[in-house]
């Protein structure tokens, strides 16, 4: 699809109101005048396959034409997903439950499926001697649907069997307890650093690593208002401040106050490489964004995604410099 074809479906199917409240806190960090504003993010959405949230989230209005080549857009990533990932094999990804039979080697948690038909005697004991689970839907990204219950809510076993059944096809997994050490940075929910490897037509490995950190909620997930911070790849420490999807920076947590930049991860090599043999699995998917917990027996595997975000390697505040993620990614495939 053309720059101009992909610009004109995205007219058609933005969130208007989600936009024009976006313009105004742009406004009000850069400025410049609305008009001013809206006029450089069409010339972006026409250049660089720039949304209106890429041009928030990379803070484009500061940049040059020579940085702006450099943000990985939802355009540009869109046409590596596309060209990368063989849509007929995202299923292994997208169904939970297909995922954590795939990769089981690295899901050693509890987990059943569940839909309409689930019995009363499997989910009982199931549920048997743990103290909490997840209950996520089938298919879904962002953590939309995800939902904690621990023994309270299935003390009436009927009662919990019928809002199983009532959320559809679902996985319920046993909770992640994640290492201390992940615990001292933010204790109040598993945060999973995401590591994406990518099998390029010039070498492959991994492109990048991030640690999303939970903000308050029992998510790390930046839809779900927690940050990210980039990983060395090196050493497995933070590299920068963490950042939130509204552009709010943290060099301490909030909640425990840990510093950020310089953290060091646990497990983070073993991390690395049970990424590094995942990728072999499925071959047809070349770039694969996974989500590791760092648990006190090493790192697990949480899910992997077939579609990666672009939008947590491309927070602004882990470019000073105005310089993207866009050149990392040239290392492995032409753009």
């Amino acid at each position: 699809m053309s720059k101009a074809g992909y610009l004109l479906k995205r007219l058609r199917r933005m969130d208007y109101n989600r936009m024009w409240s976006t313009l105004d806190l742009l406004q009000q960090r850069s400025g410049k005048g609305r008009a001013r504003l809206m006029l450089d993010m069409m010339r972006c959405g026409l250049r660089y396959n720039a949304g209106y949230m890429d041009y928030m989230i990379a803070e484009m209005y500061r940049l040059s034409h020579a940085q702006r080549k450099t943000v990985i857009t939802r355009g540009i990533n869109n046409q590596i997903v596309r060209r990368m990932n063989d849509k007929a094999y995202w299923h292994s990804f997208d169904d939970k439950a297909e995922f954590n039979s795939v990769f089981g080697k690295w899901v050693p948690r509890a987990w059943m499926r569940t839909d309409a038909q689930t019995d009363l005697e499997e989910l009982i004991a199931f549920l048997n001697g743990k103290q909490a689970v997840f209950l996520k839907p089938i298919e879904g990204s962002s953590g939309v649907g995800v939902t904690k219950y621990t023994q309270a809510d299935w003390a009436d076993a009927d009662a919990f069997l019928r809002t199983v059944r009532a959320a559809g096809p679902s996985v319920l997994e046993d909770c992640v307890v994640q290492h201390e050490r992940m615990n001292a940075l933010n204790p109040g929910s598993v945060n999973t650093v995401r590591i994406a490897t990518l099998i390029g037509d010039k070498q492959q490995g991994i492109v990048y690593a991030f640690l999303r950190i939970g903000n308050g909620k029992v998510m790390d997930n930046v839809d779900c208002g927690g940050m990210a911070a980039r990983v060395d790849l090196d050493s497995g420490r933070l590299l920068t401040v963490a950042a939130d999807k509204l552009g709010h920076v943290f060099t301490h947590h909030p909640i425990t106050n840990t510093p950020i930049i310089g953290f060091e991860l646990p497990h983070f090599e073993q991390a690395k490489d049970m990424c590094l043999e995942a990728m072999r699995m499925v071959p047809q998917l070349r770039y694969v964004a996974w989500d590791v917990a760092l648990t006190p027996d090493g790192p697990t595997m949480i899910e992997g995604n077939s579609f990666p975000s672009h939008a947590v390697p491309q927070f602004a505040a882990h470019y000073p410099d105005g310089i993207g993620i866009l050149p990392e990614f040239q290392r492995f495939i032409d753009t």
